[in-house]
């Protein structure tokens, strides 16, 4: 879910700001809101340890990767009630930085050491160590805010607390729950949403609300930077129905083992970025960027419709 994160909180902040203000503005806070709602994943950095030793090749390279994971990942920075205060940090912090008086940094350093103590108390040294990291990214991109935009501390903090907020729900379908309400011990939800019985279905709509979140991101950039959606998907697209066969060719998925799944239907993808043939001058001809992510996006969301189609089918 980490792109779906960032194009999820892009669409809401991006989207409702062109209705407030111009399209440039809106684009521009919608990206920084996106950039904030990665935020939340820096607690993956703990898994890196699981990289130390791992045997089995790949498959058990990211196998160990995702069981260390499970250590702190979303707990610790995927609270609801951190969000809000490490958004008031990122604008404390930018509007020190910014204005005459610096005493905001003061402000900016006593809420993010305040996170960082009660992570220690609750979590112990861990928990602390991960919450620093995230202090340390949430004031990167205010840094980078005021780098290369002109907002303002109310913009970043209003655009930061959508990212930070979001973040979480994005995580109801797949694994454990984040930890809402840490550091209290009080869980908001128990247990994963289920989207089917089946455990291959489950991960299949899991998989098409992480497309339906980059979908929203992608529909409300091109609505703002005012470029057709339809000029910009190549008719190659197809190819992705193709993929259809694959549910005769790889075991089912689950959520506990989907990365060939995962990996195969994303290659689909790359459909979009092969350079095109114009006969009878045998041009070449590059997609651009925009061009590329589309028909890529296109191809794999035919794919993910296809294999689902098959395998209910079959």
């Amino acid at each position: 879910m980490f792109v779906g994160h960032a194009l999820l909180a892009f669409a809401l902040v991006g989207g409702t700001a062109a209705v407030l203000t111009d399209r440039r503005i809106a684009l521009q806070l919608g990206i920084v809101a996106a950039v904030f709602a990665t935020v939340p994943d820096v607690d993956m950095v703990y898994a890196l340890v699981g990289l130390v030793g791992a045997e089995g090749g790949v498959m058990g390279t990211v196998s160990s990767f995702w069981a260390a994971s499970t250590a702190v990942h979303r707990t610790i920075t995927h609270s609801l009630l951190v969000a809000p205060v490490a958004a008031a940090m990122a604008g404390a912090w930018l509007h020190g930085r910014r204005s005459e008086a610096p005493w905001w940094l003061g402000v900016a350093v006593v809420l993010g050491a305040g996170l960082g103590t009660v992570a220690t108390l609750v979590s112990g040294a861990l928990g602390g160590a991960v919450m620093a990291v995230f202090v340390v990214a949430a004031v990167a991109v205010a840094e980078g805010v005021g780098q290369y935009t002109e907002f303002g501390s109310r913009a970043t903090i209003a655009a930061g607390f959508v990212g930070l907020f979001s973040h979480p729900f994005g995580d109801l379908a797949t694994g454990e729950p984040p930890a809402f309400l840490y550091p209290l011990n009080a869980p908001l939800v128990t247990e994963r949403v289920a989207l089917a019985d089946d455990a291959t279905l489950h991960l299949l709509g899991a998989f098409g609300v992480e497309l339906a979140a980059i979908w929203a991101g992608l529909l409300v950039a091109m609505w703002l930077l005012e470029r057709p959606v339809r000029a910009a998907i190549d008719f190659r697209a197809v190819v992705g129905v193709g993929y259809a066969l694959a549910a005769l060719a790889i075991p089912a998925p689950t959520l506990d083992f989907s990365y060939h799944f995962v990996f195969s239907v994303l290659s689909v993808g790359m459909i979009g970025a092969v350079p095109r043939v114009r006969f009878p001058n045998v041009a070449v001809e590059r997609p651009d960027a925009v061009g590329a992510a589309l028909t890529g996006l296109a191809a794999v969301t035919l794919a993910g419709m296809a294999y689902t189609v098959a395998y209910v089918l079959v």
